[in-house]
């Protein structure tokens, strides 16, 4: 198993350190574990994010990950990345991030619109237009060429129940296909029974033949280790006639 969802205490709602994830990894049976925590923004007002690591621990986040990827190296492949909004202003600070740190990866977890400062949460009830907002900033992340796979793509709260909603969505899908990028199926939100994943999203991936990766969107070490909720949503996928992967594109 591979797992490239794995948050860490910096992004201030998570719980254990690195190496107790580590070492819950390599319990579970993980080949692979990729640490993606919530990225720092650099906000030039200076407004301090409550769900994020702050930029100054970003050097400290890459290298803790480094020390404990070179002792742990012979009993599981550590990869180091970031989880990423999409906000259009900032992308080339993100860029130059990336090649500062020399990080393995990125993942898309589009939770606020154009900025946590000033924009709206995407977890809540959206409009139609704010949908529409939220589909158009992830099109445009996908085509940048940054980013590894989607997580939560349906994180965003659409309306099941109008189809209007279901077609804007479905945009996402259409275009993973198009360019070979898988969308996770997202195990936090799938064992609290949220609002994602969703059926009508999930029927969206199975009628595109859109790959699916599961991420564990580890914010405890247990997390890691509940093989058990793994296997229900591997089988639930299945029985829905979806493609599952582990394989993602690395930057480097």
């Amino acid at each position: 198993m591979k797992n490239y969802h794995t948050h860490t205490t910096r992004c201030m709602h998570a719980i254990g350190s690195e190496e107790e994830y580590i070492l819950a990894a390599i319990s579970a049976g993980y080949t692979e574990l990729g640490f993606s925590d919530h990225t720092p923004w650099h906000y030039d007002s200076g407004y301090h994010a409550t769900m994020r690591m702050d930029e100054s621990q970003l050097e400290d986040y890459v290298h803790t990950l480094s020390v404990l990827r070179d002792k742990y190296k012979d009993k599981i492949s550590i990869k180091i990345g970031l989880e990423c909004e999409y906000f259009e202003d900032k992308m080339d600070w993100l860029k130059e991030q990336v090649e500062r740190y020399g990080l393995d990866y990125l993942i898309l977890g589009n939770h606020f619109d154009g900025s946590d400062e000033t924009g709206i949460y995407y977890g809540y009830p959206v409009s139609l237009e704010e949908l529409k907002r939220y589909v158009s900033q992830v099109l445009k992340a996908m085509d940048t060429g940054l980013f590894s796979y989607v997580a939560h793509p349906d994180v965003v709260f659409y309306d099941e129940s109008k189809q209007e909603h279901i077609d804007e969505l479905e945009k996402i899908c259409i275009h993973a296909a198009e360019i070979n990028m898988p969308l996770e199926f997202n195990l936090l939100g799938y064992k609290a029974m949220r609002h994602y994943p969703s059926q009508p999203f999930i029927d969206l991936c199975k009628k595109h033949h859109n790959r699916i990766i599961i991420g564990t969107d580890a914010h405890d070490a247990g997390a890691l280790k509940d093989t058990k909720t793994y296997n229900r949503a591997y089988t639930y996928l299945k029985e829905n006639g979806l493609e599952i992967t582990e394989d993602i594109k690395m930057l480097k």
